[in-house]
């Protein structure tokens, strides 16, 4: 197996400026090297990396953001515990980390609905919106007979009543559940639809990026043109 040295050698190998000055002004902060995830995925080809649990710890324990991500992908989700995520959404200083890496691994690991519940709960920004995301991205993973439908529910109310006075990124996580409960829950794509009507627009700073909340009725109404509601994946990570 790599060493962390090594990883980190092939990271620099790969740094791009465009895409590291792209990455700062959405969050991204030194010491990083602005790799592109395409180029991560030929680096784990390349080192011959597959779920690496203890690898993953330690890359992501270097702070910097191009190995914290790398670690979401390559670290083994049936293993990583409790803890280590609680110890992840703590260091995770931007969303590409917070409501994407740590996000994705937790629902895909045993631990995302308990997590999900416990993060939204807290005063933190960063942690309540990987909170939200957690519980999106759990919704796209379960079948829905395993999913608490009464639960959704009451956290669609809790979106209903909080949005607008929601912390920044997390009204932008509290806008994507909305769309993936309507996504998801036949029975409830129709009241998402006109709960986004009713909330209006959702106002968050993205930074002066580009990026645009989506408005989460089109969202979903374009999802039920193409026939998808309810359609799940293996996995979120990507």
């Amino acid at each position: 197996m790599p060493t962390v040295n090594e990883v980190m050698q092939s990271l620099e190998k790969y740094n791009s400026p465009t895409t590291k000055n792209t990455l700062m002004k959405h969050g991204a902060r030194e010491p990083f090297y602005g790799v592109k995830v395409g180029d991560m995925k030929t680096i784990i080809k390349e080192l011959k990396l597959k779920k690496e649990y203890q690898l993953a710890l330690d890359l992501y324990n270097t702070g910097n953001s191009d190995a914290m991500y790398l670690a979401g992908l390559i670290v083994d989700e049936k293993k990583i515990s409790k803890d280590d995520l609680r110890h992840w959404v703590k260091g995770a200083y931007w969303y590409m980390i917070h409501d994407y890496t740590v996000a994705w691994v937790a629902a895909e690991s045993p631990h995302g609905l308990e997590l999900g519940l416990e993060w939204i709960e807290s005063p933190e920004e960063t942690i309540a919106s990987a909170g939200w995301a957690i519980l999106s991205y759990w919704a796209q993973l379960k079948p829905n007979a395993e999913l608490d439908l009464a639960l959704y529910q009451q956290l669609l109310d809790r979106v209903k009543k909080n949005i607008h006075q929601a912390q920044n990124r997390v009204r932008y996580t509290m806008n994507g559940f909305m769309i993936m409960v309507g996504s998801q829950f036949p029975e409830m794509t129709e009241s998402c639809i006109e709960l986004s009507e009713s909330i209006g627009t959702v106002f968050v700073d993205m930074g002066g990026t580009s990026c645009k909340v989506p408005d989460a009725g089109e969202y979903i109404y374009k999802i039920q043109e193409k026939g998808a509601i309810g359609k799940k994946k293996k996995m979120v990570r990507c």
